[in-house]
């Protein structure tokens, strides 16, 4: 259990020591490669990416900075890929997307699925074949719904009544046939974040099997003219590290697979088991490789659909995070380094650098553990413990709540955190009007900025009061 006290676990006793599985390491200057994309490692205490010395890239583009690892974001592309041979594999748009990387996951073999008409814009502008989209999200427009059938997504994931219905009507204004799968809730409690745990039955998202409503929606899809039941969507939630939980989703859902084929005589080809494997954000993170995700899955369905006397439908998956988690690091510099003497003589070391919830929200949000590593020189000083902590007016603005860092860390230093490539990019704001930082990409000795910094003309372009000034 972590300790609690009524200010809030930052107050609590024990939390200058740190979490239990947080060790003092022998080096601080130490990389822990399971935490860094496969191409980083440090120069004379320089974190170099992709060949890129992070203080070289700084030099040019500032910080923070996203920097993202080209060929590790690829080779993780074709890691699911080929492991998971004959299923299609879906990479989540929500996760982190701009038109490069749409190119780049397509290239590697990729489908993607999108939430939103922004999502689908930038994929089309990418070059997407529509055919390898799908669509999801609870509460779609009609005048989402009604581009995203005109452009022909190859599957839209329906979420309510209501919106079956409006799909139906979109259909047949357009004279189009829709392919569509069914989300359904299968009652499992995956082991993650209850913000994304996404299966149990109360929560936003999906038909709930148990309660009938999702053989319902089956039922009112089939019947309608304009689509066509491709087959049902589950997904049980995000940053998940075994294959345990989809066991039970797979029985549930196959089971209603059957009932399906029994009742309504319909064969549906298609089955969903949705994803969001788990990456390392600290040394207590132990994911899977794609090969053992792949093998524990396919054995699941293939046992599930044997013991009801089923054919195998065709499988897809959507591994979330672990693509393009891993391949992304967030650099930034120190501006100040406090030291406060806490009751009984202990003491924090704040370590506040340039940027913070606004590019990073998931701590603050998901209470959410994230390292760091001093980037910009070696340092002969010992390990001391040290929260980092962003610019922003919240005290709750932390970006890696415990971490050991040189003793010595001082303003202007540089520090990397590993792992930010899902959803960092993707949540960030403006909060404070900060200015979104660049995303960076790296590859062979060469840094190609393919989403710039925010300026603050882009700032003031929708404050209309602005104009008149």
């Amino acid at each position: 259990m972590s300790p609690t006290h009524e200010a809030g676990w930052a107050h609590a006793d024990g939390a200058l020591r740190g979490p239990g599985w947080l060790e003092p390491p022998d080096d601080a200057n130490a990389l822990m490669p399971s935490l860094w994309s496969a191409n980083t490692h440090k120069v004379d205490g320089d974190l170099v990416v992709g060949g890129v010395s992070l203080p070289e890239l700084v030099a040019n583009v500032n910080t923070p900075a996203y920097v993202l690892d080209e060929a590790d974001l690829r080779a993780r592309a074709r890691a699911f890929r080929d492991a998971f041979t004959g299923y299609d594999v879906y990479y989540a748009g929500k996760a982190f997307l701009c038109t490069s990387v749409a190119r780049w996951i397509t290239e590697e073999g990729l489908s993607l699925d999108v939430c939103s008409d922004g999502e689908l814009t930038v994929a089309l502008r990418a070059g997407v074949d529509p055919a390898r989209i799908g669509y999801h999200g609870n509460t779609k427009t009609e005048v989402e719904l009604r581009r995203a059938v005109a452009e022909g997504v190859g599957r839209i994931v329906v979420d309510s009544f209501e919106e079956i219905a409006r799909l139906e009507r979109v259909a047949a204004s357009l004279d189009r046939t829709q392919p569509v799968m069914v989300r359904v809730t299968a009652g499992v409690e995956a082991h993650t974040h209850e913000y994304i745990a996404t299966a149990h039955e109360d929560q936003k998202f999906g038909f709930s099997i148990t309660s009938g409503d999702a053989l319902e929606a089956v039922r009112r899809v089939v019947a309608a003219p304009g689509l066509e039941m491709l087959g049902l969507h589950s997904h049980i939630g995000s940053q998940i590290f075994d294959t345990s939980g989809f066991e039970v989703a797979a029985r549930r859902v196959l089971a209603l697979h059957a009932k399906v084929g029994v009742e309504l005589g319909v064969r549906m080809p298609e089955l969903d088991l949705g994803g969001g494997f788990g990456i390392a954000y600290t040394t207590q993170d132990d994911p899977s490789e794609p090969a053992e995700l792949a093998a524990a899955m396919s054995e699941i369905v293939e046992h599930e659909c044997r013991a009801l006397g089923i054919e195998q439908p065709h499988v897809s998956i959507e591994p979330g995070r672990a693509i393009v988690g891993p391949a992304v690091c967030t650099v930034y510099t120190v501006g100040t380094v406090k030291r406060v003497e806490l009751d009984g003589g202990a003491v924090r070391t704040y370590v506040s650098v340039d940027g913070g919830m606004s590019d990073n929200i998931r701590t603050a949000l998901y209470d959410a553990d994230y390292s760091c590593t001093l980037a910009s020189r070696h340092s002969d000083a010992p390990p001391a413990l040290a929260r980092v902590v962003g610019k922003h007016c919240e005290a709750g603005d932390i970006v890696v709540k415990d971490e050991f860092l040189p003793a010595d860390v001082r303003p202007g230093d540089l520090l990397a955190v590993p792992s930010t490539g899902a959803y960092c990019r993707s949540m960030a704001s403006n909060y404070n009007h900060a200015l979104r930082p660049p995303v960076v990409a790296v590859r062979d000795g060469v840094a190609t900025t393919i989403v710039r910094r925010e300026t603050v003309d882009d700032l003031l372009a929708t404050d209309l009061g602005a104009s008149e000034l």
